[in-house]
């Protein structure tokens, strides 16, 4: 019978410095590297998906430290932050997207919903009236706007 170390296992003896069963980063090609960002993302929005968003956040936040500026990523793992109950970090990826692509209602939707959660009421509405005219066909958009602006009508 063989042993191991303790804290090492047969699923612990894989390449990669991490234990992910892949190279290092800077060993990778760009293309490799691509292939890597893409599992990530797929894995986690897989798991988001699934309704298991506690989870989806690994593969999610390890594709966004690989790929910071892209903001599908951003934005799936906005959504699974979102969906844990962990506000201030979906506000921060929802943010992050808002600011690469200022016109991406749902992001601005989800932003106003997560800044919302955590108290900031008129920036949400901010980000509510944004979505809302984007996109004033999508009923859930005029009704989180409309909801902000009767609780501080101005």
């Amino acid at each position: 019978m063989t042993t191991h170390d303790e804290g090492v296992g047969p699923e612990d003896e894989r390449s990669g410095a991490d234990g992910s069963g892949e190279e290092p980063e800077e060993l990778q090609s760009p293309e490799e590297r691509g292939e890597v960002v893409y599992d990530l993302f797929r894995r986690g929005s897989e798991l988001l998906e699934a309704g298991d968003f506690a989870a989806a956040t690994i593969p999610l936040e390890r594709a966004r430290s690989l790929e910071p500026d892209k903001t599908s990523i951003r934005e799936a793992l906005g959504r699974a932050y979102f969906r844990s109950g962990r506000f201030e970090q979906a506000g921060s990826e929802f943010a992050a997207v808002v600011e690469r692509a200022p016109v991406n209602d749902f992001a601005h939707f989800c932003l106003g919903r997560a800044l919302y959660n955590i108290g900031r009421r008129e920036e949400a509405r901010h980000h509510a009236v944004l979505a809302a005219g984007m996109r004033p066909d999508r009923a859930d958009y005029r009704a989180f706007r409309d909801r902000l602006r009767a609780a501080d009508p101005r």
